[in-house]
């Protein structure tokens, strides 16, 4: 039966993200499955059922991809409502999707086995050349300069101040993306990331030897 749940939930979800522009696509959602799932068997731990049905749902109720995070949880909600299972088993969708956001960096709470794995595919595909792709996929759609000089790197931020504060593409980086690497809660995942995270920094060495005319 699990498989058959599976097959309806991808539908679903190519069906509702399938053409977003903005990273977070049907081929990311497919990569943090993938990754979810290497983790999971590489620490062997999780239920495998709920993190893949987490990983496969995690973007649906983000509130960037939504008219609100209310209508995006009802969306989620409501297609959960339409599976044949358990309220438990969708309770823990749930708290493993909301479990997943980096929110400003200030969504620090304890989190069970499947939010940590769940969690740290998320961010794996946050680093490294495809995410730095899809840095600039995102600033653009979003309407971020690439970079200005002028704009601070804000060091703490509110989650609203995360989602809607002006920023840059390369400011994301330092915002977020370089601070990935040491919130990742598994072995699997931070084994994963040392090396998508110094691609990020030779990018950087790179841009701004070429920013400032040196290259």
């Amino acid at each position: 039966m699990n498989r058959g749940i599976i097959h309806k939930t991808e539908e679903f979800v190519r069906n509702t993200l399938g053409d977003d522009t903005t990273g977070h696509d049907w081929h990311h959602i497919e990569r943090v499955r993938r990754n979810a799932l290497y983790i999971a068997k590489k620490e062997q731990k999780g239920d495998s059922f709920l993190i893949e049905m987490a990983a496969l749902l995690h973007d649906i109720p983000d509130a960037k991809l939504n008219t609100s995070r209310e209508a995006g949880e009802r969306k989620l909600s409501d297609f959960l409502e339409q599976l044949e299972i358990s309220e438990e088993a969708s309770s823990s969708i749930k708290a493993i999707i909301d479990s997943v956001s980096f929110k400003g960096g200030d969504n620090i709470r304890v989190l069970s086995a499947e939010a940590q794995i769940v969690q740290d595919a998320d961010r794996l595909d946050a680093i490294g050349a495809v995410g730095i792709a899809r840095a600039f996929a995102y600033g653009g759609k979003k309407g971020q300069l690439i970079y200005d000089p002028s704009l601070v790197i804000r060091k703490e931020m509110s989650e609203e101040e995360y989602r809607n504060g002006r920023s840059s593409s390369i400011n994301h980086f330092y915002e977020k993306l370089l601070k990935l690497r040491d919130l990742l809660n598994t072995d699997a995942a931070m084994e994963m990331a040392e090396e998508r995270h110094e691609f990020i920094e030779q990018f950087l060495h790179q841009f701004f030897k070429e920013w400032n005319g040196q290259a």
